[in-house]
């Protein structure tokens, strides 16, 4: 790759800022059949990982060393295996000559592909029952995962219990979109957890000894109904925690492989004391069976992390404690201390039971959460597979009991983890399958993945003509051989489609919709070039507030009941920060005049198939174009910007354009100035996904608002 001339690389073309970004453009992967958990009615499949006494997974065990039992029943393994989870392999370094105002550049994200797939993790904040002292450290590990554990090759979602939002489309490599969600979590005041990790004590809620003069507590009855409905609301809330975290793993049944969720919570009790005596809690109990049988059919492990850490139960500065501590003996201050520790091992025993259930395990006592993720991630590197065919009783509908299912090891030395069970229902009733065109449309908009038997291409851009405000518009190509065109009796073709286009919020909010049903008729000349060419569709939406959003559109042929579906991230600048900020990326293809070298054409519908697709050959030469808002002027009110771009290919820099002067000539507004570039895919250029970072250093800015950048992806194909 070469630059063009460098003083022929300024133009003024743009006429709205934009937006292009990172877009996963994968399809599900098909996974072997010995590299999922199964359960059906002809083949029980268990994962189990395998520990030594360090903690580090043992490999090299054979079918030998197990043994399997269904209710205490032994079963014959019929097939057996170790998945190992290939870990990435080290980038080679990279290093490139700091210029004279060099400031550090951030990494720019590669398009994950279903082949190099690692590990999928949902990390579910449970801010309906975190207290408000737990919300910063859940946050700090959650950052320190994102900067320094997350791998090029996760899929990866952050998810709140309370925020009622959807799950799968939050799945994404992108870290943007992980760095936006980590911003939204805030302490729910709503939720279960207090402002500390024990409620502030109340000396009517403590038997004291009878006052001189005076009977005992007064108002038990008002104490005992309020306690009966503080416990209730924890229930209340609890249930919400556990159907959150159900409807999280019902959203990955689709996802292949092995995937895990870590939950971050302040605990939760599943048992309650009734009459002195201690039993299960009836609200909870049903739902937390129900979570951990739908976890282990959908191949989810939990991991539970006590985002308490270390806790001393015991009396403290919070308590307005006054008549405890009169009181003779101090035996009202004792009972706290029993209380709160009791109060700590129950609700951490609901954590532990939760992971347990589905092959996890709990992270208690530790205030060092990015420490427990770490275990978490190693845990994740590589399990066995074993395998067994159920008798009639397994599935017996008259029984429908919860079959028990334990793995031993024949080496003692070991220690090895695995899933409790499942009730004996068929996996069809469990997991029905998406059939009606409305549920084909849903799945393909929610999926991570993208469908691909329609080819769909989205650029999606961010404009602001300070007159119609703020909105988003999108280019989206359509593959027009992927459509089936039917004869008609007056000799045209008629081709029918679906076109549904949303927009989520970073957590997975819904925002808006467009949603239409076209009929596409052609023939002849018109017909061919859209069956060889394919087609652009415009759709704009509104947008309100700056932040982070996900397109995502799907298109479903009426005749074939084939779909297809793009997504891309998007983040909206606040325009009202007065601070440097880039749109996004155009690419386009771009012709050479060998005597004035750079030579802009007019605006062509070939040139909209290159901003939609970012599809180019060897030997093209791609124009950039872009828009720098709110740079600082000096007193003579001009701007001084520097400028540059650089090249990737899978993480890694394959050329660097050298750092030079924006120029400002013909800019009606400073505020907004539109520059371009161009560069030139040599013919040696390996085919392949490549990915466009432009840099812009505001010389005359704070050096914390002193650089903006932005990037795009594109192929390079034969």
């Amino acid at each position: 790759m070469k630059p063009v001339r460098p003083t022929l690389l300024i133009f003024s073309l743009l006429l709205f800022p934009i937006q292009a970004s990172l877009q996963i453009r994968t399809q599900r992967p098909k996974t072997a059949e010995d590299d999922v958990v199964r359960i059906s009615t002809t083949l029980i499949q268990v994962d189990a990982t395998v520990l030594d006494k360090s903690g580090k997974i043992v490999t090299g065990l054979t079918r030998d060393d197990f043994e399997i039992y269904e209710n205490n029943k032994q079963q014959q393994i019929t097939n057996f295996s170790f998945v190992e989870l290939a870990p990435d392999k080290p980038k080679e370094p990279i290093t490139v000559k700091p210029g004279k105002n060099s400031i550090p550049i951030p990494p720019v994200p590669i398009r994950l592909r279903p082949e190099n797939l690692h590990r999928t993790l949902a990390l579910v904040v449970d801010d309906l029952g975190l207290s408000f002292g737990s919300i910063d450290v859940v946050k700090s590990a959650l950052k320190k995962f994102v900067d320094e554990q997350m791998q090029p090759s996760d899929l990866v979602a952050i998810i709140r219990t309370g925020s009622g939002a959807g799950v799968l489309q939050q799945f994404t490599s992108d870290k943007r979109l992980l760095y936006a969600a980590i911003k939204k979590v805030r302490w729910n005041a709503a939720g279960r957890g207090g402002v500390n990790i024990f409620q502030p004590i109340d000396p009517s809620d403590i038997d004291l000894p009878p006052k001189a003069g005076g009977g005992g507590k007064s108002e038990e009855e008002t104490v005992e109904a309020n306690k009966q409905f503080n416990e209730f609301r924890e229930d209340i809330f609890t249930v919400g925690t556990l159907g959150a975290v159900n409807y999280v793993i019902r959203g990955m049944r689709e996802l292949p492989g092995r995937k895990a969720v870590v939950l971050f919570s302040d605990g939760f009790a599943l048992y309650e004391m009734d009459k002195g005596i201690k039993k299960p809690n009836p609200r909870l109990m049903d739902n937390f069976q129900r979570l951990t049988d739908l976890a282990n059919r959908a191949s989810v492990i939990i991991y539970t992390m006590d985002a308490r850490g270390l806790v001393v139960p015991m009396v403290d500065s919070q308590d307005a404690f006054e008549d405890v501590v009169k009181s003779a003996s101090g035996a009202g201050t004792q009972q706290v201390g029993l209380d709160r520790s009791t109060e700590l091992y129950e609700t951490q025993q609901g954590l532990k039971a939760l992971a347990e259930q589905t092959g996890g395990f709990a992270v208690v006592n530790s205030n060092n959460l990015s420490k427990g993720l770490e275990r978490v991630l190693n845990d994740q590197k590589g399990y066995y597979l074993l395998a067994y065919r159920p008798d009639s009783e397994t599935f017996d509908p008259k029984k429908a009991r919860f079959n028990r299912l334990t793995v031993k090891l024949k080496r003692p030395d070991l220690h090895v983890r695995y899933r409790s069970g499942f009730f004996g229902i068929k996996g069809e009733s469990a997991e029905p399958l998406a059939k009606t065109p409305r549920q084909q449309i849903l799945a393909a908009l929610t999926s991570p993945f993208n469908a691909a038997d329609i080819d769909l291409r989205l650029t999606s851009v961010f404009a602001d003509d300070g007159q119609t405000g703020p909105s988003m518009r999108s280019l989206l190509y359509v593959s027009g051989s992927d459509l089936e065109f039917t004869e008609e009796a007056d000799g045209w073709q008629k081709a029918t489609f679906d076109v549904v286009a949303m927009i989520f919020t970073d957590n997975g909010t819904f925002v808006d919709e467009v949603s239409r049903t076209e009929t596409m008729r052609a023939r002849a000349d018109t017909l061919h070039e859209i069956r060889e060419k394919g087609f652009v569709s415009t759709i704009i939406f509104p947008i309100k507030k700056p932040g982070a959003y996900q397109m995502r559109v799907v298109m479903r042929d009426a005749t074939t009941s084939r779909v297809g579906s793009a997504s891309q991230f998007i983040e909206v600048p606040n325009l009202g920060k007065d601070r440097l900020t880039l749109s996004g990326i155009l690419l386009r293809h771009l012709q050479i005049n060998s005597n004035t070298g750079l030579a802009p054409r007019q605006f062509q519908p070939d040139e909209q198939r290159d901003f939609a697709t970012r599809r180019f050959h060897f030997g093209d030469t791609l124009r950039f174009d872009l828009s720098v808002y709110k740079a600082k002027l000096n007193p003579e009110a001009k701007p001084n910007l520097l400028i540059q771009y650089r090249v990737y290919r899978d993480g890694k820099i394959v050329f660097v354009a050298p750092e030079r002067e924006l120029a400002l000539s013909q800019q009606s507004d400073l505020q907004r100035i539109d520059t371009s570039g161009a560069f030139v895919l040599s013919k040696t250029t390996p085919p392949g996904n490549y990915t466009l970072q432009v840099i812009v250093i505001d010389l005359l800015a704070k050096p914390e608002n002193r650089m903006a950048t932005q990037w795009t992806d594109f192929d390079v194909i034969e």
